[in-house]
């Protein structure tokens, strides 16, 4: 399994983008840098997306990439839970901002939309995909991803703390969490539904207690405004744990 990071943040700027991931460049997972990190060619090949809540920063460029598509003669698949599929269609799909592509062209629409039900495992792409609820301020699932030689993954979107009932469910490789803010800001960051270092130090404590061990650590939706600070916190969390955390970069690429 092939993970790349598009996008690593929560804001946009000449050298940041929002957050996601492609694995096997076939599977997304949310849609805050697919169109600004890929070539029209590399876009074509993704087959599905999966979508983790309904916050601009994680579905913004579904509308631009099916434009790219209809325009290729490609179409995409999307997944996720019906908050997310029904502001998809309520905002970005109402044929005034963008055109319906769940329904254009009519003989073969560019976008197929999926239910998916927490805790209940499908196929997508050929991979074994787990939605698990998480903490956030609005609806939101993280994804275990499996590969079929085994190889897992869990990403989880935005979220906040108390995961200790996602961790019971849940056995990946490698761990895709986000981090947005230094520590100062751990009170605002807590009613967003957020994590700092201390709080993900907190979950990643919890999530060895269950399991007898941690996985690598992506720390991931950083606000860049804060990364140095960031930074510095959570590799201090890294010594304190002994564990394997690192901020995730645009471009990032990992072979699990």
């Amino acid at each position: 399994m092939k993970v790349k990071v598009l996008g690593a943040h929560n804001i946009e700027s000449r050298h940041t983008r929002q957050t996601s991931l492609l694995i096997d460049g076939i599977l997304a997972l949310d849609a805050g840098g697919l169109t600004s990190s890929l070539s029209f060619r590399d876009q074509a090949k993704i087959k599905a997306v999966l979508l983790t809540h309904a916050h601009y920063d994680h579905i913004r460029d579904i509308p631009a990439l099916a434009m790219n598509l209809f325009l290729q003669r490609k179409s995409l698949e999307v997944y996720s839970h019906r908050d997310v599929l029904e502001k998809l269609k309520q905002y970005f799909l109402d044929g005034t901002l963008y055109p319906e592509f769940d329904k254009r062209p009519p003989d073969n629409p560019v976008l197929s939309l999926h239910l998916l039900e927490a805790y209940q495992e499908s196929t997508v792409a050929g991979y074994r995909v787990l939605p698990l609820p998480v903490q956030h301020a609005i609806p939101a699932m993280g994804y275990q991803v499996t590969s079929a030689d085994g190889k897992t993954i869990f990403y989880s979107g935005d979220t906040g703390a108390n995961l200790a009932e996602l961790w019971k469910r849940i056995a990946p490789q490698v761990l895709f969490i986000e981090l947005t803010a230094p520590n100062r800001w751990e009170e605002a960051v807590k009613r967003s539904g957020h994590l700092t270092p201390n709080l993900l130090k907190g979950e990643l404590i919890s999530f060895h207690e269950i399991h007898g061990y941690l996985p690598r650590v992506i720390a991931i939706h950083i606000n860049p405004l804060d990364e140095k600070e960031t930074r510095s916190e959570i590799s201090e969390v890294a010594n304190q744990l002994g564990a394997s955390i690192e901020m995730a970069r645009e471009g990032l690429q990992l072979l699990i």
